[in-house]
């Protein structure tokens, strides 16, 4: 009976931590809180297409995790990276994974998040895959896109659009 109300002390001081960090922003469509001006736009962080796990084969899936590392102010990663493929005058813009829920992150100086882009390959030759030759990313915070070769083969259709989509935010590190 005696751990009991250590341990209802520790998670009443957790949840009160965690309510003490609320910016006071307005709720967003999605309920999520944003201030505005705080969050991490393009230009103030580094982002970086890393090494992907490549989709081999025509209906394979493979995975293109971005990693963003902020350079400047504390600032927030708050909803969905945007993601854009581009084949010539052709862009899909993605949606977020089928059941991911957006998290709100604050990066302080030199802390950094990843994404990832899951994406089924197309077959060569297929006049309905998307045969990216760019991804675009922009982030909640505003700034101008970031462009990089998308070297990952062509995407599958999926309906009208590509079948590729973008995960949440995810801190990296403690």
């Amino acid at each position: 009976m005696r751990r009991v109300i250590p341990l209802t002390l520790t998670a009443l001081a957790a949840a009160l931590a965690l309510t003490a960090c609320d910016d006071g922003g307005s709720g967003g469509a999605d309920g999520a809180k944003s201030k505005a001006g705080s969050g991490c736009a393009t230009g103030a962080v580094a982002l970086e297409v890393g090494s992907a796990s490549v989709a081999p084969a025509a209906g394979d899936t493979g995975e293109v995790p971005v990693s963003i590392t902020n350079q400047s102010a504390p600032c927030t990663l708050d909803h969905f990276p945007g993601v854009t493929l581009r084949q010539g005058d052709r862009s899909v813009k993605l949606p977020a994974t089928e059941g991911a829920q957006a998290q709100t992150l604050k990066l302080a100086k030199g802390a950094s998040a990843t994404f990832t882009v899951s994406y089924t390959r197309g077959a060569d030759g297929d006049t309905a895959a998307l045969k990216a030759s760019t991804i675009e990313v922009t982030l909640p915070g505003g700034g101008d896109a970031k462009n990089f070769p998308w070297k990952f083969g062509p995407v599958a259709a999926k309906g009208d659009t590509a079948n590729a989509s973008v995960s949440a935010f995810q801190q990296v590190g403690d």
